[in-house]
């Protein structure tokens, strides 16, 4: 199964953009972003330039269950604009109820992220779309056939060709879907307010200390969960188990010590994220910053910063009430975001 996935990767290589062909997109644009304070401007590949019309094309395709085989899921189905673009579920099921593999990740601030799947096997969004339609255990379907599909509806023909110039095809569909996912930042939570606006009552006494001991050496967690999008994107290896299920990296490299690691994945809208971890094995933030307290399972790949914390049951408590500050509810309610019923 996963041999097919590379290949039609490997497929629409050939009509990919490479990663280097990027343009800072023009400043008119930015209010349809809404770059946050303290963001970086986002960076879109030369074959994709930002426009208005093209992230129409990509919502409406996102909402669409036209993309899966029975016309039963789409990719909104695993992705919840409500809960920052994630899953209320530890694996979210596929066409004919088809058992998921992986937890579904927020795609909040995609956009910057330099590689896609939980074991970065995929180099960019336009290439990442083919996977969950390729996948068995998702959308098990074949990108040309949703072109079919496509090209017998007027608006969607319309549509690609005022904005691509030509009628759907691959190169539309993958470039429409990956403009619509580069809008989805996130980055006016609470923790930005008080970090970034200069609103310094908007934190509570309990969340300064979640957030010292946050930020501290005690605990570590900015080892793993830095910069502006509380991730480094590394691959690590968190001590969740002895024994792995899935091998993580190690699934596309065959070396040794990628072995059940996985993408570091951010913390913003963490609150709203749950399940937890690549499985989704873990329900609530208490039992993570637990896990973590813990120092975790003696995995032969754990990272050397995981270690035992000695935090007390009010230290863990203040850790998690930080974490909660990091929910930008002005990035889930947003109405931009929401499927158009009426498209």
């Amino acid at each position: 199964m996963f041999r097919s996935i590379l290949g039609i990767i490997a497929f629409i290589l050939v009509i990919s953009c490479q990663k280097d062909d990027i343009v800072v997109i023009p400043d008119k644009l930015l209010p349809i972003l809404n770059i946050p304070v303290g963001f970086p401007t986002p960076e879109f590949p030369e074959d994709n330039e930002f426009t208005e019309e093209r992230w129409r094309l990509g919502k409406k395709l996102f909402f669409d269950p036209i993309m899966s085989l029975d016309e039963s899921i789409s990719c909104a189905s695993c992705h919840l604009p409500a809960f920052a673009f994630s899953d209320t579920v530890a694996l979210s099921p596929g066409v004919n109820n088809a058992p998921g593999v992986r937890n579904s990740p927020s795609l909040a601030n995609v956009v910057y992220q330099p590689y896609y799947i939980r074991d970065g096997g995929v180099p960019t969004l336009e290439m990442q779309v083919l996977v969950p339609i390729q996948e068995h255990n998702e959308f098990n379907f074949n990108i040309l056939r949703i072109v079919d599909r496509l090209k017998v509806d007027t608006s969607y023909t319309r549509m690609s060709l005022e904005t691509y110039e030509r009628e759907p095809d691959p190169f539309v569909i993958t470039r429409a879907l990956a403009t619509f996912e580069r809008s989805l930042i996130s980055g006016n939570s609470r923790y930005d307010q008080y970090a970034f606006q200069g609103n310094k009552d908007v934190l509570s006494e309990q969340e300064i200390r979640g957030m010292d001991l946050f930020f501290g050496n005690r605990t570590n967690c900015i080892q793993c969960h830095q910069g502006f999008n509380f991730t480094n994107y590394s691959f690590e290896n968190n001590g969740l188990y002895i024994d792995y299920s899935d091998p993580g990296r190690y699934r596309l490299t065959h070396d040794e010590y990628d072995l059940a690691r996985f993408k570091v994945p951010t913390l913003r809208n963490v609150e709203i994220t749950a399940p937890y971890m690549h499985d989704g094995s873990l329900e609530s933030l208490e039992e993570v910053v637990t896990h973590y307290n813990s120092g975790g399972k003696n995995h032969q790949n754990k990272n050397e910063v995981i270690k035992p914390l000695g935090l007390s049951e009010q230290e863990v408590a203040d850790i998690v009430s930080f974490l909660f500050t990091l929910t930008d509810t002005e990035f889930i309610n947003n109405p931009h975001f929401a499927e158009d019923r009426g498209q």
